[in-house]
């Protein structure tokens, strides 16, 4: 199946592009795509635990079930002021 996918900061730096409609497996989760990009870039695993999930712009808990055309957005951390 299909789903687009938002990355945003380090994310877009470790992957080398904002957006990307990804194939995944039927039933795949946040944490499936997570792994996939890892297989790109090994500096993902470093990020584990601390990226946010956002699904159709809604944030989502770990392990999130991805259903076809979903958006989802890989957010790191912000910080500042």
């Amino acid at each position: 199946m299909k789903v687009t996918l938002l990355l945003f900061s380090v994310a877009k730096d470790l992957a080398g592009f904002d957006t990307k409609e990804l194939e995944v497996p039927d039933h795949a989760t946040t944490d499936d795509v997570l792994e996939m990009l890892s297989k790109l870039n090994s500096g993902f695993l470093a990020w584990k635990g601390r990226l946010r999930f956002a699904v159709n712009q809604e944030y989502v808990p770990p392990n999130f079930e991805l259903h076809p055309g979903d958006e989802v957005a890989i957010i790191p951390p912000v910080s500042g002021g």
